[in-house]
């Protein structure tokens, strides 16, 4: 019973994606502005959403994308993801996922983290970084339902966050766990070399101890890549009830695969989706490079003999748009909410 009844759902999930692709969106992009909720500060967020506008191609920190800049949001009612981005990292890194997953129908929210991105390092190493960034991801949910260009679009129900790198780390405690910064002190002691976790020797700077870990229970769904995630052993898990899918390079050149995505996939107490890519390193699931791109940046850049960053992402924005669809629920074009009002209609006269 229980296997027809999972095969029905896959066709009526794949018949619903089949509508969504037939929408012909294209991105749009929405520059959006609030608080940082850690000093209250001006922090941004780009919105990627689906669009029935004219998309130009643009160059946004040295990202090359093709996005309606404001224009009008495709009618429908569209799930929310919201994207964490890497240390010292920015969103646009990642733009090739946010603007797949809108033209199949899902408004991304990328925030921009303060005192860690490309332009701003001063947050690294502190407590304010570690549990300020879920808090900003928070605050970025509140005020895209509040935007007046995207608002009135969203779907009700769970929303799904995207972390790459330090993002997945944030995005855990988003659903609930609470880092253990003791285990990270001991791995620090016995790792010493790790430049890239244990750059303030693994104990951070408490420089806003008012601040705790704090889970938003409006999300229902993770989507991870190559996480950071040591310190979270089992018991730290223990609060994450959502579903996870997880990817990581086999060849990460930054995070040892066997504190990090390794021992994750194996501690959550719900079993994840645990992709392992081949040859991959840490810096594959950032969009695929330009020209331009190589020749300024070339260590983000380049991947190993075999790899080919351009069918990883193909693959990358068609399973996230599968996984998130079954978690949170499909688009809904205009056309097909109105056909869902009708039949409501008729059910219940």
């Amino acid at each position: 019973m229980n296997r027809w009844r999972t095969l029905i759902t896959l066709v009526l999930l794949g018949g619903l994606m089949a509508q969504a692709e037939a929408a012909s969106w294209v991105a749009g992009l929405h520059r959006m502005g609030l608080a940082d909720p850690v000093d209250g500060r001006p922090m941004q967020a780009l919105v990627f959403y689906p669009s029935s506008g004219d998309a130009r191609p643009v160059r946004i920190e040295g990202y090359q994308t093709r996005v309606a800049e404001e224009a009008p949001v495709a009618m429908g009612r569209f799930p929310l993801l919201v994207l964490s981005h890497g240390n010292v990292g920015s969103p646009m890194a990642l733009h090739d996922l946010a603007n797949g997953l809108a033209r199949q129908g899902f408004v991304v929210v990328a925030v921009v983290h303060p005192g860690d991105n490309n332009r701003d390092h001063s947050r690294l190493g502190t407590l304010s970084n570690l549990y300020g960034r879920p808090l900003q991801i928070s605050a970025a949910i509140t005020a895209v339902h509040g935007d007046k260009l995207v608002g009135p679009y969203l779907s009700d129900g769970k929303v799904g966050v995207i972390g790459y790198s330090a993002g997945g780390e944030t995005a855990l405690i988003l659903s609930g766990a609470q880092p253990d910064l003791e285990r990270l002190r001991r791995y620090c002691e016995q790792r010493p070399g790790d430049a890239d976790a244990c750059k303030t020797h693994g104990v951070l700077i408490a420089d806003h101890s008012e601040l705790a870990p704090r889970a938003d229970p409006r999300v229902g769904a993770v989507m991870l890549m190559a996480p950071l995630s040591l310190m979270f052993g089992r018991h730290a898990l223990a609060g994450v009830h959502v579903p996870a899918l997880i990817y990581s390079g086999d060849a990460d050149q930054l995070l040892a695969l066997e504190h990090n995505a390794d021992a994750l996939a194996r501690k959550l107490p719900l079993t994840p989706d645990y992709r392992l890519l081949a040859g991959a390193g840490h810096f594959v699931f950032m969009a695929p490079c330009d020209e331009e791109q190589h020749q300024r940046m070339p260590a983000l850049c380049k991947d190993a003999d075999g790899v080919d960053r351009r069918i990883i992402h193909r693959s990358l924005r068609s399973e996230t748009t599968a996984f998130f669809s079954q978690a949170l629920g499909v688009p809904e074009p205009a056309e097909r909410s109105a056909a869902l009002g009708q039949q409501q209609g008729q059910a219940h006269p």
